[in-house]
């Protein structure tokens, strides 16, 4: 038997599990709305019980443990598809600065020269397919009154605005190319922080643990936060340790090994302007899949690229095929041999200014000494119908427009795709919520039952005090 003293020692055990059952609780209900935790739970179970002649006779509970639930799997799930998340939400930004830098929107259902002229629409006297059409249709308001000093600075404004637009837009490509860049460098940064944090987390884990295994549940949610943010920033590898550490490595490269971190993420120009990443000390480079910085890279070097590519042929296509031609022209003056355009693509596109200074030096007419004739100034309008073989015999508008519905296409595959990942994220978290989150209606049921349960082991107590003191008595 217990007796007197020891059944009271069992009350008093069972009033310290019942208490830790209610702080365990209240520390759930406290970090309801803490990002990255995960509820915890007072394992109790049955104390060593005594032999005696009658049988084993119980000595009541003991807490075993605080257990943290977490399911491992889930949390690899949940980490690797914001991965994913993370990459296409980075792509679709990078990709809207790209919409924005051409000053229109675009019509991302229409292709080829259907995207012209949704872009013409959205875009306003602005975009550049309606700047094109200006130009040719002021060079047709030209032609039909070839000497006429009004026609010829209306051509040469239309000209200096395309001009100005093609110049703008490049530059406007080149910052963005550049702000992606300061990106990558910062989002590099960032998840260098996070390696240190999770190599400083380990130690305080490894340390916390030694002889008291899973006991560091608070530091393990810390840690399990700043994995996850890491691997918003880049797809990594985790592999979990005996001694409670995390390792994680990057395309195959080890960047932490339990308290140590063995590399670092370091960004290099590989030609061009194009940052990407390697590893510090390994020198590496590193294969992403997923990661916002991949997102970036994606979209930097993809359609981004493209866009700007595209635009430097136009530009380019479109100096050479109106200089061919305006060069075999003569002006009022008898002037001939003069180029339109100088410049060779977006970026330095410009209206010849000795033309701009005085527009009798437009070269309209097809013999000199006519300056009735219109030869040229005709020539230059048809211009905009012709097929060109360095545009893949496209037109000039009809290149525009297919060079803006692929960037569409591009903006609504990527908002497509991040549509379908975040209905999967979301039902991973809500998954892991079933294991891992705090239910407020679940903690406060927990709290009444502990407390009901430390209510019963208190009267417990106080019935033994008044046997104690009724076995007293009798001695008296």
């Amino acid at each position: 038997m217990l007796g007197l003293f020891g059944t009271l020692n069992l009350g008093a055990r069972a009033l310290q599990a019942q208490q830790q059952g209610i702080e365990t609780a209240g520390h759930n209900l406290a970090n309801v709305n803490t990002t990255g935790y995960a509820r915890q739970r007072v394992n109790l179970q049955t104390s060593s019980a005594i032999p005696s002649s009658f049988g084993p006779i119980g000595t009541g509970v003991d807490v075993a443990g605080i257990q943290q639930l977490r399911d491992a799997i889930l949390d690899g799930q949940v980490q690797s598809e914001n991965s994913v998340t993370s990459f296409l939400a980075a792509k679709q930004a990078a990709l809207q600065y790209a919409e924005a830098a051409l000053g229109q929107q675009i019509d991302r259902s229409a292709s080829g020269a259907e995207g012209a002229a949704a872009a013409n629409g959205s875009g306003g006297q602005h975009g550049i397919a309606d700047q094109l059409s200006g130009f040719f249709n002021a060079f047709q308001a030209l032609a039909a009154d070839p000497s006429s000093p009004t026609a010829r600075k209306a051509v040469l404004s239309k000209a200096q605005d395309l001009a100005g637009l093609f110049n703008q837009i490049s530059s406007g490509l080149a910052s963005l190319h550049a702000s992606l860049n300061d990106s990558i460098n910062s989002d590099t940064d960032s998840a260098n922080n996070l390696l240190a944090s999770i190599a400083d987390l380990n130690k305080q884990i490894i340390t916390t643990e030694t002889g008291n295994p899973g006991s560091a549940n608070d530091l393990r949610d810390l840690r399990q936060q700043k994995i996850e943010q890491l691997s918003n920033l880049v797809n990594i590898q985790t592999t979990a340790q005996t001694n409670g550490g995390v390792d994680i490595s990057i395309s195959g490269v080890t960047m932490v090994s339990g308290t140590q971190v063995k590399d670092t993420l370091q960004t290099y120009d590989a030609g061009g302007g194009q940052i990407l990443l390697r590893g510090a000390s390994s020198g590496t480079p590193l294969t992403l899949s997923s990661g916002s910085i991949q997102g970036t890279i994606d979209a930097r070097d993809g359609a981004m690229k493209d866009l700007s590519d595209n635009l430097a042929v136009l530009a380019s296509q479109l100096v050479t095929e109106v200089n061919n031609i305006h060069q075999t022209g003569y002006g009022l003056n008898g002037s001939t041999g003069a180029a339109f355009f100088v410049g060779t693509n977006a970026a330095t596109i410009q209206v010849n200014a000795a033309l701009v200074g005085d527009p009798a030096l437009l070269q309209a007419a097809g013999v000199p000494g006519a300056a009735g004739d219109n030869k040229v100034a005709l020539a230059l309008a048809q211009l905009a119908n012709k097929k060109i073989a360095g545009l893949s015999n496209q037109t000039l508008s009809d290149q525009f427009g297919t060079t803006v519905a692929s960037l569409g296409q591009a903006i609504s595959s990527t908002s497509s795709n991040i549509s379908d990942q975040q209905l999967v994220s979301k039902m991973l978290q809500q998954q892991r919520d079933s294991v891992s989150g705090v239910s407020l209606d679940e903690e406060m049921t927990d709290m009444m039952k502990y407390q009901k349960a430390y209510e019963a082991s208190a009267h417990l107590i106080t019935t033994l005090d008044q046997m104690l003191e009724t076995v007293l008595t009798m001695k008296q």
